[in-house]
């Protein structure tokens, strides 16, 4: 499999730049306090992620369930270290988030974001 940046998945400089990335499992979820769940990083580059799922996300299920494990897609929206949406640059997306995004989507926007 070909991953970010036309770098084969199998291949050892992979391995590598991923070996001190973090993952979507290395997200600390919280509940919130209008329902569901989410999460933040902020990368050393100052760009920022947001995971969410809840009745009011993109996310599968649209409920206010309390664990991350409960939900199998999510809501993701990014922005840089002033506080600006980046999403829409990102992925030539129509929106300032984008939904549905499964736990594997989620990884490969992360190894997109820290390396921006």
């Amino acid at each position: 499999m070909v991953c970010y940046n036309g770098i084969d998945s199998n291949s050892i400089k992979w391995k590598l730049i991923n070996k001190f990335m973090i993952t979507f499992k290395d997200l600390k979820f919280e509940p919130r306090d209008f329902g569901g769940v989410g999460a933040t990083h902020t990368f050393d580059n100052g760009i920022t992620i947001s995971v969410q799922a809840s009745k009011l996300n993109y996310s599968t299920p649209r409920e206010d369930l309390t664990s991350s494990d409960q939900f199998s897609s999510f809501e993701v929206a990014i922005w840089n270290e002033d506080g600006d949406f980046v999403t829409k640059d990102l992925f030539q997306a129509d929106d300032d988030v984008v939904g549905w995004c499964e736990r594997d989507d989620i990884d490969d926007i992360i190894a997109m974001v820290a390396n921006q």
